[in-house]
């Protein structure tokens, strides 16, 4: 189990019920690299990431 791990089934048990955008999820991700710019590459890494999850299904 990576240390990450705590953090995602921490945000799934406490907010696994309530549906959000994406603009809503890029505004937080803004705001915590705001807060915490030491971390401004892996969350465009993340943004990235998840920008890009259905590209593979589309070259198929």
């Amino acid at each position: 189990m990576y240390f990450t791990d705590r953090g995602i089934e921490e945000l799934a048990d406490r907010r696994g019920e309530e549906s959000v955008t994406i603009e809503w999820l890029a505004e937080q991700l803004r705001a915590f690299v705001d807060i915490n710019p030491d971390f401004e590459i892996p969350v465009e890494r993340l943004a990235t990431w998840l920008a890009r999850l259905d590209e593979d299904e589309d070259e198929d």
